[in-house]
């Protein structure tokens, strides 16, 4: 990462930082769902970006980090926030464990098409098992602990524009410093050479499917951590969270930021939440407008936001040369 790339990145999180001081509560309540979701889709785009495989249930591992946190909270009385992204890491992996063994034994559509059926499976079961999951009305979040603190005294707007957004900051940095540590590793050499030619990557000693399993787990543990941060502004979690349009979701904001580029899919999350907030302002058929969005995108920006501003540097790079 060059120099200027981290004095970007400085002067970005700067900016983020300070939010509160010339956001109001409300864009600052649309804020938290960008750095879950900035989590979810750093560890989906080491699935996808990085490792070549699509998935389109990918809120299974969203699902699970919310309904640990619901839960532990509400019903076990766990409400230490460390604490609870322990049990959602381990329920992840355990989970991400058989179901990415079937799975990554295959690529493209057979790849999709089985994280589909697990994660609709998935949804099947947080619907009709009411005593486990709460049915269709889902299961209450009580506010958890921030780094052992009870701050239930506060009232919920100060809680979140307050003291869960930095902490929300916090595990934004920590985990994707992390990542970038992960795809900048012989690790991620092998994910990307996986990605590009899994034959030859075989041919060179890489177990194929030892490397594609390792980054599913990851990218659901991720999921998982976003997924708890996420829910806790709602205050509920329910079957939805796990259903294939939240996948879709997913899909749609590592393309729109770009997932060629390491900083893409948490330039999606923002840019997908401020779309979302405006066209749901402007129009009831706002679904609609996102769904013509994605194939203008696909057709004019293949490679997201990231990728224009990439050519557009390139571009003035080269004007300034000649």
């Amino acid at each position: 990462m060059s120099a200027r790339t981290k004095l970007i990145l400085l002067a970005c999180f700067s900016i983020l930082c300070a939010a509160p001081l010339y956001l109001s509560p409300y864009h600052m309540t649309l804020l938290l769902p960008a750095i879950a979701y900035s989590i979810i889709l750093l560890g989906f785009n080491l699935l996808f970006g990085y490792t070549g495989l699509l998935s389109f249930g990918h809120a299974l591992f969203v699902a699970i980090g919310a309904y640990t946190v619901a839960i532990l909270t509400s019903r076990l009385g766990i409400k230490n926030m460390e604490i609870i992204f322990l049990y959602a890491i381990i329920a992840s992996a355990v989970i991400a464990v058989p179901v990415g063994l079937i799975c990554v034994r295959h690529v493209r559509i057979f790849f999709g098409m089985l994280t589909l059926a697990f994660g609709m499976l998935f949804h099947s079961i947080l619907f009709k098992f009411y005593d486990l999951s709460g049915g269709d009305s889902g299961i209450p979040v009580v506010r958890p602990f921030l780094l052992g603190q009870d701050l239930s005294s506060m009232d919920k707007t100060s809680f979140l524009v307050g003291p869960f957004f930095y902490y929300s900051i916090i595990i934004l940095i920590l985990l994707g410093t992390l990542m970038w540590r992960i795809v900048n590793s012989p690790m991620g050499m092998h994910f990307r050479a996986i990605r590009d030619n899994p034959r030859k990557a075989e041919y060179l000693g890489i177990q194929v499917h030892r490397f594609r399993l390792i980054a599913f787990v990851i990218s659901a543990i991720y999921a998982s951590i976003g997924g708890a941060l996420l829910v806790v502004p709602v205050g509920l979690a329910d079957p939805e969270l796990a259903y294939w349009t939240h996948s879709g979701n997913i899909v749609f904001m590592t393309i729109l930021g770009g997932f060629n580029n390491f900083l893409g899919p948490i330039v999606g999350a923002f840019a997908f939440i401020g779309l979302k907030d405006q066209l749901v302002g402007l129009t009831q058929y706002w679904r609609f407008a996102l769904g013509v969005v994605l194939v203008l995108l696909v057709l004019l920006l293949p490679n997201g936001i990231m990728g224009l501003l990439q050519t557009r540097k390139r571009t003035v790079s080269q004007e300034k040369v000649q």
